[in-house]
């Protein structure tokens, strides 16, 4: 394009690729004005179990293209949920976003919660601050807490930063545990909340340009993150439940910070 003379900034035509520019203010391709990029924007999307995170499948099977709104800009989805995994989905309109949120690097926590059959103590749980390896496979400190018993099943609430195939489920079958239901609360920041199944609701620009300032800072690991378990056991440890740290939160503070890994 350069070599046609189709670009120009101010009427003079750019003759050097390595022509450099602070904006795109005066830069006109063919006589027209370049238009600055639209800014990234960020959805919340509840997925449903059932649902393949995927634009099209071979076997004809449902994905969550077939049931977004048809006037939704066209958007990616951060990571992947299996196709039986329920809650937050994040959809970007940006692939620099999107990688950004995705890379274990920025250490952007996903807090998840599960219903499993079986037995296990919070012990076998803390256990998993310091990552595990199943079956040749190294995975990263994950937060787990036991939240309660009903019956023969167990919840447990898990956050972790990668996002290694099936992980949380893996590690659950690996402690001898069944899951039967296992939905995503939380990305980074942004929580699942009170938001409808199925339903799609746009994050605010100023949250999503506030929390993409954030991913400049350095994360902390898993373990010395404040994740909605990680802040209960904090209040916990101030006189909500014995009135001392619980033994968890002084390993944590004896012990150098765990590798930190995905989830």
């Amino acid at each position: 394009m350069i070599a046609e003379g189709r670009i120009a900034i101010h009427g003079t035509k750019v003759e050097t690729p390595a022509t450099l520019i602070e904006s795109l203010h005066g830069v006109t391709v063919d006589g027209k004005p370049v238009k600055a990029p639209a800014p990234a924007r960020l959805f919340r999307y509840h997925k449903l179990s059932g649902l393949l995170t995927t634009e099209r499948d071979p076997k004809g099977r449902p994905t969550i293209y077939d049931r977004l709104p048809r006037d939704l800009p066209r958007v990616m989805p951060v990571g992947r949920l299996d196709l039986n995994t329920e809650g937050l989905l994040l959809l970007t309109t940006d692939g620099e976003l999107k990688r950004q949120l995705e890379l274990p690097s920025t250490g952007v926590p996903r807090t998840y919660r599960a219903r499993a059959y079986g037995n296990v103590t919070q012990a076998q749980l803390e256990e998993l601050i310091e990552g595990i390896e199943i079956d040749g496979i190294r995975y990263g400190s994950i937060d787990a807490n036991l939240e309660r018993r009903t019956g023969a099943n167990v919840w447990i609430e898990l956050t972790l930063t990668e996002g290694k195939n099936r992980e949380v489920r893996r590690v659950l079958e690996h402690l001898g545990l069944r899951v039967s239901r296992l939905i995503r609360t939380a990305y980074g920041p942004f929580p699942l909340a009170d938001l409808p199944s199925g339903a799609v609701e746009e994050i605010r620009q100023h949250d999503l340009v506030v929390f993409r300032q954030s991913l400049k800072r350095t994360p902390l690991p898993v373990g010395e993150r404040e994740g909605p378990a990680a802040q209960r056991r904090e209040r916990e440890g101030k006189g909500g439940r014995g009135g001392s740290p619980s033994p968890r939160s002084r390993r944590r503070r004896e012990s150098p910070s765990p590798r930190r890994g995905e989830g």
